[in-house]
């Protein structure tokens, strides 16, 4: 018997061999289009979620800024100035952490990595009265401190702090110069720094005898007659709401130019205090 042949119509292809239509490699064109926005958005996302955490990092353990809203330390910090405080300087407390997430509980309190303060820094802490603004001040005295002003003159246990009048400090009000006496003094121990004393009779001028209790400190501004600090309101700082150590600025403006104005930057600036430390 012969082997009968049968033939194959050339027409004939395997489906998967077929050539994909215009319409098809429009659809595959503009899917993978979308899988790379998909993937770049996500990367996007991604670099974004890093960036804020290094800043929360940052901000809570290392550096936070800060800038001055009020004129209670000048001549050292004028309204205007922005700085960077030293987070781990004092270690860390409730009050170290962004809107008092503390890690350890309600229960736990006091300092994590502690270490004590000296006089004379310039310290960063939560007012006592609420527990969430801000503060700026001079550290003047240290538990079981004895502290008193009389007369204009700052005695610490019992002992009269140096005190030698200096350049007056000359500020602008409403165009016209105004001369304030300026002070330097000298705490125990060697650090220096000025003080301005506008009213001679000032009524914190003269105070009764205030004793630091334990785990606490007294903190003063620089600007002896227009500071709400220990004197006052502020009272005693407890220990815990310390937040950091004031390092230095890293931006000043004299608050001439608004946002937008954009024209008038380059004379708000105060460059002279552009990255300096603070004393």
């Amino acid at each position: 018997m012969g082997r009968g042949i049968v033939s194959v119509p050339r027409s004939t292809k395997r489906p998967e061999l077929m050539a994909d239509t215009p319409s098809q490699s429009k659809q595959a064109a503009s899917a993978k289009q979308a899988q790379a926005q998909g993937e770049s958005w996500t990367e996007l996302a991604k670099t974004v979620i890093y960036a804020g955490l290094i800043a929360i990092v940052i901000r809570t353990f290392l550096f936070q800024p800060f800038n001055i809203p009020s004129a209670s330390m000048e001549a050292t910090l004028l309204v205007g100035d922005y700085l960077f405080v030293e987070k781990f300087a004092y270690g860390y407390s409730r009050y170290t952490f962004p809107f008092g997430g503390w890690p350890l509980g309600d229960s736990v309190h006091g300092r994590f990595l502690a270490r004590a303060p000296e006089r004379g820094d310039v310290i960063v802490f939560k007012f006592p009265q609420d527990n969430s603004t801000d503060f700026i001040k001079r550290l003047i005295g240290l538990p079981g401190d004895h502290i008193q002003m009389k007369e204009g003159v700052l005695w610490l246990n019992g002992k009269p702090v140096p005190k030698v009048r200096v350049a007056d400090y000359v500020e602008t009000i409403d165009g016209e110069e105004h001369h304030v006496p300026q002070y330097r003094e000298t705490l125990p121990g060697g650090k220096s720094y000025l003080t301005l004393d506008r009213d001679p009779e000032g009524p914190a001028d003269n105070t009764d005898v205030y004793t630091v209790p334990a785990g606490h400190y007294f903190m003063m501004g620089d600007n002896r007659d227009n500071s709400a600090d220990s004197r006052t309101e502020v009272g005693y700082v407890p220990a815990e709401n310390l937040e950091g150590k004031a390092e230095f600025r890293f931006f000043s403006t004299n608050g001439s130019a608004r946002f937008w104005e954009v024209w008038k930057w380059p004379f708000a600036i105060r460059y002279m205090r552009l990255l300096t430390p603070i004393h």
